[in-house]
């Protein structure tokens, strides 16, 4: 490959979130851990950003852009970034639209946060399915909106919409508004257009928005082909995108995303509330991405299959009781334990404290997730089977 994506690079000393903020985010500052590894032993499979370097284009742009040594209040004022980003999706999905329907903000979920605040109203409520981010409940809590779920079905760990269960849920007078994880977080599915566009068809004959958190769209396994809510559904006007080259090029810390708002109301009121600004290096960073990162995310891809690929040849050689099919897209592992643990047991906790292992359990995902671990396989293959090997060792000796 002509990237690298087995070296091991330490991120001790760089205010990463994966190496000192698991603390406060899984645990709450709760007295409970007792991990029998050193901090800098950690095997940390959690957070959603990736343990690779990013694509030297995109160290490019930013250098290029460090070279005017002024760096005032910026936005964006040229047409670059929106050619650059609406060229990506012509290309990846075959989906084109108005350039002037775009928006930026802080990240996916700053602009969730903000988007359920200008939708609902007080007594409305929003819609779900789980298990599922968390943050989409999140956000109905900050801003003390009701929300109802319609629980994914599962089969030998393949997940499905439960259509007549989310015609039942939407039918309430209350819920205004469908927030959809495509592809789904933590499950890997990638939802195709037939239950795209049933899903749309049921929301929208009930009156329903949708935002489409499209964050994972970009990373596919090979075979797999993406499709934009929007895409099916082009004169509508109740559908908001949600996208951002933060998973798929690893830049989640330059806190940048790309809102398509084609309802004229909603998208004056996001631009009369926010204020235009941005930093320079994120756009020059995403702007490299999309001009110039594909060769980077072709390989990108072939390596994180092989690490689904490896991941479920272990677990049936090691844990021939656990669950797991190969996700169709993110590069989350969704990985169904039960039947090594008593109901309900904290797998978040276990693993950090016995096998010092840094991972979410599916107490992190609102509901329908017990016995559940999501592993981050975006890590050089090394680091991925150090871990697993110590999760086995950690149950085994469990069940001694």
């Amino acid at each position: 490959m002509k990237y690298n994506f087995d070296e091991i690079i330490d991120r001790q000393k760089t205010n990463a979130m994966s190496v000192e903020g698991y603390g406060p985010y899984l645990f709450n500052g709760e007295n409970k851990l007792d991990i029998k590894h050193d901090s800098k032993d950690l095997i940390r499979m959690w957070v959603a950003d990736m343990e690779f370097a990013v694509a030297p284009q995109i160290i490019d742009g930013i250098k290029e852009r460090l070279d005017h040594p002024i760096f005032g209040y910026s936005g964006i004022f040229e047409s670059d970034y929106a050619d650059a980003f609406l060229n990506w999706t012509k290309r990846r999905y075959n989906w084109e639209f108005n350039k002037e329907y775009l928006v930026n903000a802080l990240g996916v979920i700053p602009a969730l946060f903000t988007l359920v605040e200008y939708i609902c109203k007080p007594g409305d409520k929003l819609l779900f399915m789980t298990p599922s981010y968390a943050f989409f409940k999140h956000a109905a809590d900050k801003h003390n909106i009701g929300y109802v779920v319609s629980e994914l079905k599962c089969t030998d760990g393949y997940y499905e919409m439960d259509f007549k269960d989310i015609e039942a849920q939407v039918s309430q007078e209350e819920v205004k508004l469908c927030i959809l994880c495509s592809p789904h977080n933590p499950t890997g599915r990638n939802w195709n257009e037939a239950e795209l566009k049933q899903l749309g068809d049921i929301c929208f004959a009930n009156g329903v928005q949708i935002i489409a958190d499209e964050i994972h769209c970009d990373l596919l396994r090979g075979t797999e082909k993406f499709t934009p809510l929007a895409k099916i559904f082009p004169q509508s006007d109740q559908i908001i995108t949600c996208m951002a080259p933060s998973k798929t090029f690893n830049l989640a810390g330059f806190m940048f995303a790309n809102v398509i708002i084609p309802n004229d109301a909603l998208r004056t009121e996001w631009q009369e509330k926010n204020l235009p600004i941005v930093n320079p290096l994120s756009v020059a960073a995403c702007q490299a991405a999309y001009a110039n990162g594909q060769d980077w995310l072709d390989e990108l891809t072939v390596y994180l299959d092989q690490n689904f690929q490896f991941l479920k040849d272990f677990l049936t050689e090691h844990l021939p009781k656990a669950i797991y099919n190969i996700t169709e897209a993110t590069y989350l592992a969704w990985v169904d334990l039960a039947a090594y643990f008593e109901q309900g047991e904290n797998l978040t906790l276990f693993f950090a404290n016995e096998a010092g292992v840094i991972l979410e359990g599916g107490n992190m995902f609102v509901d329908h997730a017990d016995g559940y671990v999501r592993l981050n396989l975006a890590c050089p293959r090394a680091k991925l089977q150090e871990g697993l090997e110590r999760m086995v060792e950690a149950i085994n000796k469990k069940s001694a």
